[in-house]
């Protein structure tokens, strides 16, 4: 099981924690939530947890427990500009569908 994360997502974590000024990582995990039934979060990570995986480019930690690795596994993290929006993207192969405003998935 293996979550990646590209170069312009690991430049925008490592900002984001260098503006924090402490974390080890960045949690990347799911949610019940949405009308398709599962939603990404995003959280800074201070401390590990029991049954948290690491996965780490470039520096940067991305951190996932064990629960969600299994809707997550095989996920790519990018960072993307798209005119005047930019954010995180998930490159999810498990993804079997989504809501029409992008908000949830299932798989």
């Amino acid at each position: 099981m293996a979550i990646t994360i590209t170069d312009a997502a690991a430049n925008r974590v490592q900002t984001f924690l260098n503006n924090r000024g402490k974390g080890l990582g960045l949690r990347l995990g799911v949610k019940t939530t949405g009308c398709s039934g599962l939603a990404y979060i995003l959280e800074f990570v201070d401390e590990l947890s029991e049954g948290d995986n690491v996965f780490e480019h470039e520096g940067i930690k991305v951190i996932v427990d064990s629960k969600s690795l299994i809707y997550l596994d095989g996920t790519q993290l990018d960072f993307v500009k798209e005119g005047l929006n930019e954010g995180f993207k998930f490159n999810n192969p498990n993804v079997t569908g989504e809501c029409g405003c992008g908000e949830s998935f299932n798989v």
